[in-house]
């Protein structure tokens, strides 16, 4: 986990994360902060043993930190967070000690975590996907009823 601990205290990942909590300071929903890229983490750990898909820990929290690292960006100037954050991931992963292949798939599962047709892939991808959906606790959120997405897709109950 030596090169997950260096995402934690990268300069970038740092400032991005600052520039989330600033963009999302009012917002009532679901934030994208450090509770949330541990939960997802976690959540995908479960998820990667259960599936038995054999992906490392660091891959798993490397993905997991980083996807909606963007998100500051879609508030601002509305790119999407997830073109954001697989663009923002790849120079931070380098300077973590991760390789062009890691780096490449870490981006792409980032790039894929909002793509419904990603839900039942059986690789690093899918398992962000499923997690990030699954992170959320719905069924304790003060805003439930302001919020948009639709009842069937809501976490009413604990899965992980």
């Amino acid at each position: 986990m030596e090169r997950v601990d260096r995402i934690l205290q990268h300069e970038a990942f740092r400032r991005h994360m600052r520039e989330n909590e600033a963009a999302e300071k009012e917002r009532i929903f679901c934030r994208h902060d450090m509770a949330h890229f541990l939960d997802v983490a976690r959540i995908a750990m479960i998820l990667n043993l259960q599936e038995r898909l054999g992906l490392s820990q660091g891959m798993i929290y490397g993905a997991a930190l980083l996807h909606d690292i963007g998100r500051h960006e879609q508030y601002k100037a509305g790119t999407p967070h997830e073109i954001a954050s697989a663009r923002i991931a790849p120079d931070i992963l380098a300077d973590c000690g991760y390789g062009p292949e890691e780096i490449r798939e870490i981006a792409e599962a980032i790039g894929l975590h909002r793509d419904s047709d990603t839900a039942q892939r059986q690789d690093l991808a899918g398992i962000l996907y499923r997690a990030d959906k699954a992170s959320r606790a719905c069924f304790a959120c003060k805003a439930n009823g302001q919020c948009s997405w639709k009842e069937d897709r809501k976490n009413q109950k604990i899965s992980w």
